[in-house]
């Protein structure tokens, strides 16, 4: 019986079979939802008969789901892998609208019989506080009629992916994707990273109306959602979807107000010293990520093998096993790092529930950005292989505040390894210092697209012009205030549709500074101790989801507190390592 805490122990990480089913046959994958049901109403209609018994009815649940998840996540790895097949969305697309629609009900119905069992109280209360709590929040926002609405939803995200995806530019008679334009903006050559930027926005600007159009529809679908679910508003919603039990709307704008007043100002001084380094009368859009010594942009790989192999080893330095991880993954093939036409952009970990491996998906150039990211993403995927032994597929999925922990620490905990990529030592010390000006910007952008969500979803009704204008102002209050914006007011109305986030995973972004706070203090443990903060980083991991944000943050020797105090406190941490430098 599951009557214990899950074990900390590490997870094999080498281990690329699947574990064997215990319920559904080995032969068994989704092909339509005829095959599928039965097992539903299995689960249904099961005489439960103690505690034991209810415990393997929650064993044999949970080996359904992971196995709807993983089949979910290989349509959508395909489909992003290459958004111009036709057969890869359709796949995608039948899931969306063939499966989960029907699935929907009986997922309903199973909550409310686990809830409704008199052997519930007989489960260890402890084990389970945090499933329960989550199940029993998921049955007071169901609605059926809502299943149709979410269909639809998903239906209208896939637009935005196919949209931005087929973006490219030509520059110097090279047709190229944005991610690499925009690794131009790098040049010495001021005049290169202004036609590449001006490209890049042209570019964007020529689907604005239908990205506006798309969001108008989107917006509109969701907060018929929350009210179908008696919520005045999809951010209310989505407060009790997302599971945020530690935190309110106005949490978050305090959070909002301690980073304008902390983060907010250093930045403004790192430009204003970048004004002078530059010698420039004033600074342009175009010259925020210029080396301002005028060397040439980082190049730490050539090929994505090589930035792989790269990462393995940084990994492998700081701990065997976070190596082994990498190398189960590159040996499944769970990888796909460089851009190219009609891929996705972005960049992601999708974790495969019944396989325990995830897939690393990115969009790489050889920039330092790239390293950033695929070390991000690999934080990512060791925390699927800690958790990947856990009983319940539930409890592989932590909340967002500390799934993005495990990324945003390994960016941080990692950089001592960096000179396999930047084997110079200026170049190296350039490229610690570019990252942790990036982890200082986090702040500001986290808190404007979180603002800005919130204003959308608090009038809904809003116009077009209404949305421009609340983002131009939200966006002059976080961001580039020394910048000169003259001439470009036609772009800035419309930054925010490259945030993927807004279309795809509305809500989803606050919990990017909370983790970020939360990754500076993982990195301050880790100076004081190495081995200690590592174990304490992973220790936290292997939880997965069977306690509370606190403490998950706790069992890794920080708090999860996202005050005014804390944030000055480790943000000075920052700016004090980056002074060494």
């Amino acid at each position: 019986m599951m009557n214990s805490a899950p074990e900390t122990a590490l997870a094999s990480a080498t281990d690329t079979q699947r574990p064997p089913r215990q319920y559904l046959p080995e032969s068994f994958s989704v092909t339509d939802w005829a095959s599928l049901e039965p097992y539903f109403v299995e689960l249904r209609d099961r005489n439960i008969g103690s505690a034991h018994e209810l415990e393997r009815w929650l064993l044999d649940r949970s080996e359904l789901e992971s196995v709807l998840s993983e089949d979910l996540a290989w349509r959508y790895i395909r489909m992003t892998c290459d958004t111009q097949d036709a057969k890869r969305a359709d796949s995608f697309q039948y899931f969306v609208s063939e499966i989960e629609p029907n699935v929907a009900p009986y997922d309903h119905a199973l909550n409310e019989k686990m809830v409704e069992s008199e052997f519930l109280p007989g489960l260890d209360q402890q084990r389970y506080r945090i499933f329960v709590r989550s199940v029993r929040q998921a049955l007071e926002i169901y609605r059926p009629e809502n299943i149709p609405l979410k269909t639809e939803i998903s239906t209208k995200q896939q637009q935005y992916a196919a949209t931005v995806g087929a973006m490219t530019v030509l520059l110097d008679g090279e047709e190229i994707t944005l991610p690499r334009a925009s690794d131009r903006l790098k040049s010495p050559d001021r005049a290169v990273r202004e036609e590449a930027y001006r490209a890049v926005q042209q570019r964007r600007l020529q689907d604005a109306k239908p990205l506006d159009q798309l969001f108008d529809e989107l917006v509109e679908l969701r907060h018929q959602v929350a009210r179908n679910a008696d919520f005045p508003n999809f951010r209310d919603y989505m407060f009790a979807a997302l599971g945020r039990f530690d935190y309110t709307p106005e949490d978050c704008f305090a959070f909002h107000r301690a980073i304008r007043e902390t983060v907010v100002p250093l930045l403004d001084d790192i430009d204003l010293e970048r004004r002078q380094d530059l010698g420039l009368p004033e600074l342009r859009p175009w010259d925020l990520d210029v080396d301002v010594t005028g060397k040439a942009p980082l190049r730490p790989f050539e090929t994505g093998e090589e930035l792989l192999e790269k990462t393995i080893t940084v990994f492998q330095r700081l701990d065997p096993y976070l190596g082994d991880c990498l190398k189960t993954m590159r040996q499944m093939g769970h990888l796909d790092l460089e851009s190219r036409k009609g891929k996705a952009p972005g960049g992601y970990n999708y974790p495969l529930d019944e396989t325990g491996v995830p897939f690393i998906f990115m969009n790489a150039t050889s920039s330092l950005r790239d390293v950033i990211t695929m070390l991000h993403e690999g934080g990512h995927a060791v925390h699927s292989f800690l958790t990947r032994s856990l009983p319940l597929s539930a409890d592989k999925h932590p909340p967002s505040e500390v799934a993005e922990l495990a990324s945003m620490s390994m960016e941080l905990i990692s950089m001592d390894q960096w000179d396999l990529f930047f084997p110079d030592a200026d170049e190296l010390r350039r490229a610690k210092k570019t990252h942790l000006e990036s982890v200082l910007e986090t702040f500001p952008w986290v808190a404007t697209i979180d603002k800005f969500q919130h204003w959308i979803y608090e009038n809904p009704a809003h116009s077009t012009e209404q949305r421009h204008a609340q983002w131009t102002k939200t966006f002059d209050e976080f961001n580039q205030r020394t910048v000169s914006w003259k001439g470009l007011e036609g772009y800035k109305p419309y930054l925010w549709q490259k945030q993927l986030h807004l279309y795809e995973v509305p809500f989803y972004y606050i919990e990017y500074a909370m983790a970020q706070l939360g990754a500076i203090a993982v990195w301050r443990n880790f100076r004081l101790n190495p081995e200690q903060g590592l174990d304490a980083y992973k220790r936290a991991l292997a939880l997965g989801y069977t306690a509370p944000i606190g403490e998950i943050y706790a069992a890794a020797g920080i708090r999860f507190d996202f005050s005014t105090a804390y944030l000055r406190t480790l943000a000075d941490f920052v700016r004090e390592e980056m002074a060494k430098l």
